[in-house]
């Protein structure tokens, strides 16, 4: 379902200014299911999912998380930060 996390420069400020991570997922993920995984592996609230088709063939997800659940301690965990 989720592939991997994006840490390009746009992601990280998505992450300090909106509380967002972008996740590289698998095409035929649908947003409830990737909402759930999310919540499921990181014991996180997810508040909402965005989706985008690059023209790479890649699906990106771009989750964004309640303000009680920073995006930047869940990079931490990722080893992104």
């Amino acid at each position: 379902m989720i592939k991997h996390p994006i840490a390009t420069e746009k992601a990280i400020r998505l992450m300090e200014s909106e509380n967002k991570l972008v996740f590289v997922v698998e095409e035929k993920a649908t947003k409830p299911q990737i909402k759930k995984a999310i919540e499921d592996l990181f014991k996180a609230k997810v508040t909402a999912v965005n989706t985008l088709h690059t023209i790479k063939g890649q699906k990106r997800a771009y989750v964004t998380f309640a303000k009680e659940t920073p995006a930047i301690d869940i990079a931490t965990q990722l080893g992104l930060m």
